[in-house]
């Protein structure tokens, strides 16, 4: 599998292709917070009509948990700023680590 893919290109296409995979169903993911009906599962859905919905203060956190070393060479993330401004993220880090205690940011590359 390629390491190296195109920044901006659709993920489920390549995926598709068999450029990358999804790795999110081997994890255990959790929420800081979220209003009823805007979880998880309309996170990790597919459907680019559902989305999180945080409610409480902030900062906001998505948990990832893989139950074993995992390598992970892309991350994802689908933002709409024109649909609502105002529930789009600011600023988004990502941290790993072995566990909760020793989490580092990693460098974010922007497509």
């Amino acid at each position: 599998m390629n390491s190296k893919t195109p920044a901006g290109e659709d993920p489920k296409k390549l995926e598709r292709t068999g450029r990358v995979r999804e790795i999110g169903s081997q994890a255990v993911w959790s929420l800081s917070s979220c209003k009823p009906g805007f979880g998880v599962d309309q996170l990790r859905d597919d459907n680019l009509e559902t989305y999180w919905q945080s409610d409480g203060s902030q900062p906001h956190l998505v948990n990832i948990q893989f139950r074993r070393k995992t390598t992970v060479k892309m991350v994802c993330i689908y933002a709409d700023y024109k649909a609502d401004e105002s529930y789009t993220p600011s600023r988004i880090s990502i941290r790993v680590g072995n566990n909760f205690h020793d989490l580092q940011d990693v460098q974010v590359r922007a497509p």
